[in-house]
């Protein structure tokens, strides 16, 4: 399902990362939490493809699927 993700514990200390490419999951999601748009991140990285962000958010989207995350109530 997720074959552009892979984890392996020599690398990055078994961060999820795209297609072995050194870069985590956890940084493009940042860049686009951060309001970064896709086509700057790929200048950034010029070795990543469209999918690979877009199988990204997918990965995150499905690590917090039904998973209690704890928040702070506001009143």
């Amino acid at each position: 399902m997720f074959e552009r993700i892979t984890i392996a514990s020599e690398q990055m200390n078994g961060e999820p990362c795209i297609r072995n490419l050194r870069i985590p999951v956890a940084t493009i999601i940042s860049m686009l939490a951060q309001g970064i748009q896709s086509e700057k991140i790929l200048d950034y990285y010029p070795d990543l493809e469209l999918e690979d962000i877009v199988q990204a958010l997918n990965y995150a989207a499905e690590s917090v699927r039904e998973k209690e995350i704890p928040l702070t109530k506001i009143e």
